[in-house]
């Protein structure tokens, strides 16, 4: 195993799920990690946690649908530890609905949040990557992009939007200097069915989520694998399922 105890990381939607299971575990491997969402208490209170065991992290307050909010996290994270080496694109909501439904706010939620979001933390950590001579934009997208099913074409509209950015930030940076990797998940048993306004499918994706979902914390080993990589090697795309997933 690499050691990350050189590496500072940011990290959006770390209230909880996926977020939160990846900056517990990069800090207990060693990385300086800022633990960034909407949830102000919860975030301090991990990070309180984190620090009790002797890791390093601090919160930040962060709404990813705001360019300031972005740019706040980015400073915030070189003010504390001097440099941001990964930020890891992890907040997302998923209002699915079947298209017939109009959900044309269901619709633009998605887009702000889960394309937009990413692309504000792009614009945010991209200059401050190259100034460094170095940086890593990691981004959780969804196996929901790689098959649409049905009431989700809108959700993997926006992940696949998503994995368009990072293969042409890679095309764009084959000097070396910044590298990235999309990871999606399947089903793991987050809050994300919270999102979901249609009883039906809140319901039905619960149900699955209760009876086939893998914990957060696969996810975050996922992520943990392609930080620790050295800096000439680049894991554009990794997918985590659970094992009895279609």
């Amino acid at each position: 195993m690499l050691s990350l105890h050189s590496k500072t990381v940011a990290i959006t939607g770390a209230s909880g799920g996926i977020g939160e299971a990846t900056a517990r575990l990069l800090a207990e491997r060693g990385a300086a990690v800022v633990l960034a969402a909407r949830r102000g208490e919860r975030v301090e209170a991990i990070a309180r946690e984190i620090r009790r065991k002797g890791g390093r992290a601090a919160p930040c307050v962060v709404d990813v649908t705001s360019a300031e909010d972005l740019h706040r996290l980015v400073s915030t994270t070189v003010d504390r530890y001097g440099r941001i080496d990964v930020l890891v694109n992890n907040a997302g909501i998923a209002p699915i609905s079947p298209l017939s439904d109009l959900d044309t706010e269901g619709w633009s939620a998605m887009i702000d949040v889960n394309l937009r979001g990413m692309l504000n933390g792009v614009a945010a950590a991209l200059p401050v990557f190259r100034e460094q001579g170095s940086g890593h934009l990691v981004s959780i997208v969804s196996v929901a992009g790689l098959s649409v099913s049905p009431s989700m074409a809108v959700y993997a509209a926006t992940k696949n939007a998503v994995r368009t950015v990072h293969e042409g930030l890679r095309t764009e940076s084959t000097d070396g200097t910044i590298r990235t990797t999309a990871i999606s998940p399947g089903y793991v048993r987050t809050d994300l069915a919270d999102s979901m306004a249609d009883p039906r499918i809140r319901l039905r994706t619960r149900e699955n989520m209760d009876a086939m979902g893998i914990p957060p914390a696969a996810v975050a080993r996922a992520v943990a694998f392609a930080v620790e990589q050295p800096a000439d090697v680049e894991i554009g795309e990794i997918n985590v399922r659970p094992t009895v997933q279609a």
